[in-house]
This record gives structure tokens, C-alpha cells and sequence, in this order.
């Protein structure tokens, strides 16, 4: 219970997103652009993340902990997401989406 506490104590202080009492899975979307014209969408569930990458891949990380913004990861860390407030990056060791910049928010 302290753990959920801290991360939606984390998630209401980067978004201002809160989410509703009920445990009910809300959503928000957003739509960043990165270097070498590539692109993520982003579906933000309250403790995983939907990405949509502009290579075709369509990916499910679970969030995990993290010093500054929001992180998620595969189970073995192999694909790294993070963002905080309008800015986001994921890396894969082979592929980098950085320099990502929230162009739309839904």
C-alpha cells in the first residue's frame, strides 16, 4: 500500500493527473516527437505504460521505480521508458527515441 501511495504521490506531482479513488484504470494519451523524425504514443495506465513507436513496435512496460518522472521497463530492463513533465526517452540498447518533446496530450 505504501509503495501504490508513493508512485501515484509521483505520478499527481509530474502530470498533475489524480487518479480516482475507485482503483479504476483512467487513462491519458500523449504524443511526442523525437530526433530523427521518430515518434511515440503514449497511453499512461496507473501502473504501466502503452507505447505505440513510429518503427511499427507496440509495447506494454510496467512502471518501476524511479528518482525524477515517471519510469517503466520490461522485466528485464532491456527497454527503458521515462518522462517528466513534456519530455520523454526510451532506449532499447539497439534503437534511441530521445529528445522527445510532448506535442500532443489527450
Amino acid at each position: 500500500m505504501r509503495a501504490e501511495l508513493c508512485c501515484a504521490l509521483a505520478i499527481t506531482a509530474v502530470t498533475g493527473f489524480v487518479w480516482p479513488a475507485s482503483g479504476a484504470d483512467v487513462e491519458t494519451k500523449a504524443s511526442y516527437a523525437c530526433t530523427e523524425g521518430r515518434t511515440i504514443d503514449a497511453t499512461y495506465h496507473k501502473d504501466s505504460v502503452d507505447l505505440v513507436l513510429s518503427d511499427g513496435r507496440k509495447l506494454t512496460l510496467a512502471q518501476t521505480v524511479s528518482g525524477s518522472g515517471i519510469r517503466y521497463a520490461n522485466a528485464e530492463e532491456t527497454i527503458v521508458y521515462w518522462s517528466k513533465g513534456e519530455i520523454a526517452f526510451l532506449t532499447d540498447g539497439i534503437t534511441s527515441y530521445s529528445d522527445c518533446m510532448q506535442v500532443a496530450k489527450k
